[in-house]
């Protein structure tokens, strides 16, 4: 594996071409083509199914679910969620896929064309053109999946009767599965379940605003969405939008003169839903919008619910008048889930496909991806796709087939904690023990806090994990080191040096 030591910058423009917003992508992850599943190849050829003969659409699931664990949350969620898969074309070697604009069609044809290209390809076991197709219909009138009466399939996105805001241009729709009843309570986040349980009976009044954080698919959109339906439910009207939307609209309504309409569709809502506030960091007009919008609505007791992937004390650079009234309401953390609620979740996933999931099957994909809600439902799928391309009754062997480049690739992804702990000793000449103690001399919390920063961050151990391999600290220290490196490491060379350094020796001997 290439070391991860610095970031490549890709810029991204808006459909209106004039924001700019930068996202990293370290260099040898993200868009790196996925490993070859000769397994899928060779079982695919065994069945003789030929390619021009399978279900597009649980063709296309099944590519989806590979690549949801390629990429990530955000670019998932605006460029691949709504596509589908129409039709394989001429001797089987052409897959057209459907999406919802042009403006989706050419941003897949541009920027990841080659990696759906390879992961379709892995898929089927054969060479695979892709072709990109804007629906003229709408979404739901396309039925890629058959359903059988007992189960019928609900499309991923379809939106229900008066639980989306459309401002004539695009619909915010919310996913009709996340609802509260759907989701699955466990340790690791049954604080944020029952704010968010209480921000739905008291809008307004119980935490306002609400903010919940937590990393790449624990649970946070989901919740979000089901303060949305609930309070449809309840007669109150709501706006979804993600910042990247906000933003949009922010630019759009200056530049069309039209910023009475702007400040109608968001300031006069009952609940103001934001997700992925971190994308606002480094834009000021943005910030400068979003913190009226915030007064306006905080003011006449209006209800704001907010995700990010940190803290709102590590949101830099983020105005600190902004990241003040974050606080002003409750913060709530979700963390990784423990094995039960994995297991748990997975089961329930499996009921809402209809689907009849053996448990040593279940158990292997709890094992296998214990950091991510969606990593997990993006495997059962995967394997549920599989199995009904392939005919085959879903087994052990079946699963650990179709999922062999995928759990190869995240045992050579993950560090062990032990390794970490051990590169960042020996990068400041002091032991494990001495890490682990409760000396406080200036040197030693630095090599300290800089171990849990990148056990949290490389390995993606929990931070009550990371107390316990570090002298048995509760998770309000691990929290706070953890906060305190992710605010200074932008401004902070030194410390920027050093991390790059250990990471570079990390996985450097990973690859070995």
């Amino acid at each position: 594996m290439r070391p991860v030591t610095r970031q490549t910058e890709r810029r991204l423009f808006s459909a209106h071409g004039h924001c700019q917003s930068w996202i990293f992508f370290p260099l040898g992850v993200g868009f790196a083509p996925p490993r070859p599943a000769d397994s899928l190849q060779r079982t695919l050829r065994r069945t003789n199914i030929p390619v021009n003969r399978l279900a597009p659409g649980q063709t296309w699931e099944a590519t989806l679910g590979s690549l949801e664990l390629q990429v990530s949350r955000p670019i998932f969620a605006t460029w691949l969620k709504d596509t589908l898969g129409l039709s394989f074309d001429g001797d089987g070697s052409d897959f057209t896929v459907g999406t919802p604009s042009s403006f989706v069609a050419e941003w897949l044809e541009k920027r990841m064309s080659s990696l759906i290209e390879n992961t379709l390809s892995q898929v089927v076991g054969q060479p695979m053109a892709v072709h990109f197709q804007v629906m003229t219909e709408p979404r739901a009138t396309y039925k890629p999946r058959q359903a059988s009466p007992e189960n019928p399939a609900l499309p991923a996105s379809e939106p229900t009767n008066g639980h989306h805001y459309s401002n004539g241009t695009s619909t915010f729709e919310l996913n009709p599965r996340y609802t509260l009843d759907s989701f699955v309570v466990g340790e690791s986040n049954q604080l944020a379940f029952a704010a968010a349980q209480a921000v739905v009976s008291r809008p307004g009044r119980a935490y306002n605003p609400l903010f919940l954080y937590a990393g790449v698919g624990l649970g946070k959109t989901h919740l979000l969405h089901a303060i949305g339906h609930a309070s449809a439910q309840k007669g109150l009207s709501y706006l979804y939008a993600s910042s990247e939307q906000f933003t949009n609209d922010f630019i759009t309504s200056i530049q069309t003169r039209r910023t009475g309409e702007f400040r109608k569709k968001y300031r006069s809502v009952d609940v103001l839903l934001v997700d992925d506030i971190q994308f606002m960091r480094g834009k000021e007009a943005i910030q400068e919008g979003f913190f009226h919008t915030f007064n306006d609505l905080h003011n006449a007791n209006h209800q704001i619910v907010i995700t990010s992937d940190r803290p709102s004390a590590a949101l830099s650079p983020l105005e600190d008048r902004l990241r003040s009234r974050f606080e002003w309401g409750l913060s709530a953390d979700m963390q990784p889930p423990d094995p039960e609620t994995r297991l748990a979740i997975l089961q329930a996933k499996a009921n809402s496909l209809g689907i009849t999931v053996p448990k040593e099957v279940l158990e292997l994909i709890t094992e296998s991806f214990p950091r991510s809600v969606r990593d997990l439902e993006g495997a059962l799928n995967r394997v549920s796709a599989y199995a009904d391309m392939t005919s085959r009754p879903l087994t052990l062997e079946m699963a650990r087939q179709s999922l062999a480049d995928l759990l190869n690739t995240k045992q050579q992804q993950v560090p062990l904690p032990k390794d970490v702990i051990s590169h960042v000793c020996s990068f400041y000449g002091v032991g494990h023990e001495t890490l682990s103690s409760r000396r406080r001399d200036r040197s030693t919390a630095r090599a300290r806090h800089v171990a849990m920063y990148l056990l949290r961050e490389v390995s993606q151990v929990s931070l009550s994990d990371i107390g316990a391999l570090l002298g048995g600290r509760d998770h309000a220290t691990v929290r706070l080191a953890w906060m305190k490196i992710s605010q200074v490491k932008d401004t902070d060379r030194a410390l920027q040096v050093d991390l790059a350094a250990i990471r570079e020796s990390i996985y450097k001997s990973s690859s070995q």
